[in-house]
């Protein structure tokens, strides 16, 4: 990814930085964290050491996107400034259900190092006491053989975290300050007529197919937001989100009523620049700009993991939308958090695509 585009941090780190390991961690795997530096000048970039240990005596397979081993692509890290929690500025991915390749071997015994420069990812500009804890948390995060076997039904999430540590930072803004993500769009109001769509790094057969996959997600909203109107809890809903409570009901309505209103008020841009094998990625503070990956352009329109249902996805991310989280990928995993984790299946990216796209028919 990118971040040359995002405001530095100019830190001066004055605190206490040991490396403190989990207590306990799934499956015997745990994670400690360790600042490069326990004092950095101004516009040095804030780096971190993340140690991954198996300390249980079988092999363990951890997905790889759940680690920072290739780099950062989910929010790995819990950082809070003055107690207050400060806002992720990567991207979220709509990718495949995980397959074998997508696992990261960890023998007996065996620990890994990486290192992460969190000023490209977290808003550290501002004077403060920080906390940082890594925290990867997912249905697949462990897989039980080589050959990335799905979980059985009704097993819930699982978690790998680290114990807390305590940054000083003597940042480019002074203490208290409110800082908001450079990338956060004025909301717009929601008024009929103020929908567009817009293109970049798109052909014209391109922007074509994007137009009739926004047409198809609007109909599908369309019938997710109809549904839900009518206060039907039925086979669909339990399906993908689980037994019914009114909050949790009101929590997927109201998600769906923002979705539809993204797709019919907001000024939605599509980058069609993505030659990775995602569906699509957004950065959930910049709302309405979706960026479409090779996976897109295969998937069929409507359906199981289509092009309408990979926009819906997306849209359900935006900070702005519904702010949903990735727990799991696919739609045996996704009917799956419905029964282990109702709350997580309310919060979960692919469980609002697999409602909207309705297929098989409930």
């Amino acid at each position: 990814m990118n971040w040359n585009h995002l405001v530095k941090a100019g830190v001066s780190i004055v605190a206490v930085a040991a490396c403190f390991a989990a207590q306990a961690a799934s499956n015997g795997v745990t994670v400690s964290i360790a600042p490069e530096k326990s004092s950095l000048n101004k516009n040095d970039d804030v780096v971190v050491r993340v140690t991954i240990t198996n300390t249980s005596s079988t092999p363990q397979f951890l997905l790889k996107w759940h680690t920072p081993f290739d780099g950062v692509e989910e929010a790995l890290f819990e950082v809070s400034r003055d107690g207050a929690p400060v806002p992720y500025l990567g991207a979220h991915y709509k990718r495949p259900a995980p397959t074998a390749k997508d696992y990261y071997l960890l023998k007996p015994g065996a620990s890994h190092t990486a290192k992460v420069e969190l000023s490209g990812i977290y808003d550290l500009s501002v004077t403060g006491d920080y906390s940082v804890r890594y925290h990867a948390a997912a249905m697949d995060l462990f897989s039980g053989s080589q050959s990335g076997a799905a979980k059985s039904a009704g097993r819930g999430v699982d978690e790998i975290e680290s114990q807390p540590v305590g940054l000083w930072i003597n940042g480019r803004l002074e203490r208290g300050t409110v800082a908001g993500s450079p990338f956060e769009l004025q909301k717009a109001p929601s008024q009929p007529g103020m929908m567009s769509l817009g293109f970049t790094n798109c052909t014209a057969s391109q922007q074509a197919t994007v137009t009739s996959a926004i047409d198809a997600a609007k109909t599908m909203t369309k019938g997710s937001v109809s549904y839900l109107a009518g206060g039907t809890a039925g086979a669909r809903y339990t399906k993908w989100f689980g037994a019914y409570t009114s909050a949790r009901y009101n929590t997927v309505k109201s998600h769906f009523d923002a979705i539809k209103d993204g797709f019919d008020a907001k000024p939605v841009v599509v980058d069609c620049k993505c030659k990775q094998n995602y569906y699509a990625y957004v950065y959930p503070t910049q709302p309405y700009k979706i960026y479409v990956c090779k996976a897109f352009w295969t998937a069929p329109m409507t359906g199981t993991d289509s092009k309408g249902g990979t926009l819906i996805h997306e849209m359900s991310h935006f900070n702005a939308v519904a702010g949903t989280d990735d727990w799991v990928y696919g739609q045996s995993g996704a009917a799956s958090l419905a029964i282990s984790d109702p709350s997580k299946a309310v919060d979960n990216a692919d469980s609002h695509e697999y409602f909207g796209e309705n297929t098989p028919a409930l």
